[in-house]
């Protein structure tokens, strides 16, 4: 169902006109059901346009929504028999980052994610979802438990970005984020990553470096929001729907750069339109590639993980041509922003 996002407008309004031609009908006691009929199928075209060419700026709101499914909303439906395990046996427990024991299919696995609140005050208490330097080595220590006991390890990704307040830099922020890059790309057990909404910078990558790399369909991923894009770019923030088209943050795109494996169908109109169907779809994408990575032994899967990253873009050495820009994003969309701006003036 049409709901808070501006490209979804026309589908609203159109909604509102048939509820309203109903609601006359049944006052007036006058037949409007042709009428309605063809409203009902104009509907159905002008939903199939709108939602069939989303284009990446309107993915990136609807990324952000703030009823798409969480963290915990799918674990609850994906996964049976979840203990949530606290603390990074350092400082603190972290709420932005969750994660414990469960069991998929009856594999027991270890699941970690990122959470963003269902409300203000839950959103406070969680930073909204941005994560302290506790919560990345809470994630860590799971992970290593995970490592020691052979039990393969999923990530749900979710997040603008580590916090970036004083006291998480005084705490040692981009030591716990760099350290979880290393440490995870040591893992000698499965790890699969699932970008469920918005995967934006270090905060995202932290939990990001696995075997697989999957994305819903109208998630992104980005080394930095197109926001922050934006106010470095052109020093307006309020470009951010033009940074976030250049920038090839969608799911097509990174599977294009081969940086994912798998993009995980949503229903119409988006994940929080149904969550037991998006949760299903991410379900029976982790069973796959588990069942891929289980027949690999420890060597096989962390040089399955080397390589992983090691083909993300290319490069040429010096005096060769270069072939294609490197990593997620490319040098492309930077320059066409720059050129654009000398346009502009």
């Amino acid at each position: 169902m049409a709901g808070d996002l501006p490209f979804e407008s026309p589908l609203v309004k159109l909604r509102e006109k048939i509820q309203e031609l109903e609601q006359f009908g049944n006052e007036k006691g006058i037949d409007f059901s042709d009428e309605i009929a063809r409203l009902e199928e104009r509907y159905k075209q002008l939903e199939e346009e709108i939602y069939s060419n989303i284009s990446p700026s309107e993915k990136m709101y609807l990324s952000r929504l703030h009823q798409r499914p969480t963290s915990l909303d799918l674990i609850s439906l994906i996964f049976d028999d979840f203990i949530e395990l606290h603390g990074d046996r350092l400082y603190g427990d972290d709420l932005a980052i969750v994660g414990g024991l469960a069991k998929l299919d009856g594999i027991p696995v270890t699941v970690i994610g990122q959470q963003r609140g269902k409300d203000t005050k839950d959103n406070i208490a969680r930073f909204f979802g941005s994560a302290h330097p506790e919560g990345f080595r809470k994630g860590l220590r799971l992970m290593q438990q995970a490592d020691k006991f052979k039990r393969p390890i999923i990530t749900f990704i979710d997040t603008k970005g580590a916090y970036p307040g004083s006291a998480a830099e005084e705490r040692g922020q981009a030591e716990a984020i760099a350290r979880n890059l290393r440490e995870m790309s040591l893992l000698r057990v499965p790890v699969i990553c699932v970008v469920i909404g918005e995967g934006g910078s270090g905060g995202a990558l932290a939990l990001a470096v696995g075997n697989r790399v999957l994305m819903l369909e109208h998630a992104i991923y980005s080394a930095i929001s197109p926001n922050g894009a934006a106010s470095i770019l052109w020093k307006d923030a309020s470009r951010a729907d033009e940074a976030a088209t250049a920038m090839k943050i969608t799911a097509d795109d990174l599977l294009e750069m081969e940086v994912i494996e798998e993009i995980i169908t949503e229903p119409r109109g988006g994940a929080h339109n149904d969550y037991q169907f998006t949760a299903d779809e991410i379900k029976k994408a982790l069973l796959t590639h588990l069942k891929e990575l289980s027949v690999m032994n420890s060597d096989e899967l962390l040089e399955d993980r080397y390589l992983k990253f090691r083909k993300i873009g290319k490069f040429a050495h010096a005096n060769q041509p270069s072939q294609e820009a490197p990593l997620i994003h490319t040098n492309n969309g930077k320059d066409d922003a720059l050129n654009a701006e000398s346009e502009e003036t």
